[in-house]
């Protein structure tokens, strides 16, 4: 029975919750499972290391609290932004996620907290910052991987 281990490509479905049990993300629901090269660091820690020694088939449950999942709220992140900055017709709602450009011209995702008749108030946060969650993953299938395909960079 194979086990995975750092350095495998494995395919999963997972879903995760809030502790209310609320659903903030569902593989299943997009007909896809998830790819993952295992060890790569490209997903929470806690999720990651809770992959190594699964076995294709095993459904395992995880939680992790706020810090190890996407850290608390950073009070820096929430910005205000002229009501300009945005294109004329723009619709405002709070809670509504909008993405522009950083001053860096990298993409930047916020939600609008705020706004007034000049100004924009923007959480720049994770929208799970600061909460605990769960994830129900399924091990769906593990592939090998030759120490050539593990070792090479982007």
């Amino acid at each position: 029975m194979k086990t995975v281990t750092n350095g495998n490509n494995v395919k999963i479905h997972y879903k995760g919750t809030l502790t209310s049990g609320e659903v903030f993300d569902d593989s299943r629901s997009r007909g896809k499972t998830m790819a993952v090269l295992v060890g790569k660091g490209n997903l929470l820690k806690g999720f990651e290391s809770a992959l190594v020694g699964m076995t294709e088939g095993q459904t395992k449950n995880i939680s992790l609290t706020a810090d190890e999942a996407y850290g608390p709220p950073n009070p820096q992140a929430i910005i205000t932004a002229p009501r300009a900055a945005f294109p004329e017709n723009f619709v405002f709602e709070n809670g509504l996620k909008v993405t522009g450009r950083g001053a860096n011209g990298q993409p930047s995702y916020a939600t609008i907290i705020s706004f007034t008749d000049d100004n924009v108030t923007l959480d720049h946060n994770h929208p799970l910052a600061g909460k605990d969650i769960n994830f129900e993953i399924e091990m769906v299938e593990i592939e090998e991987t030759s120490q050539t395909e593990t070792n090479t960079t982007e």
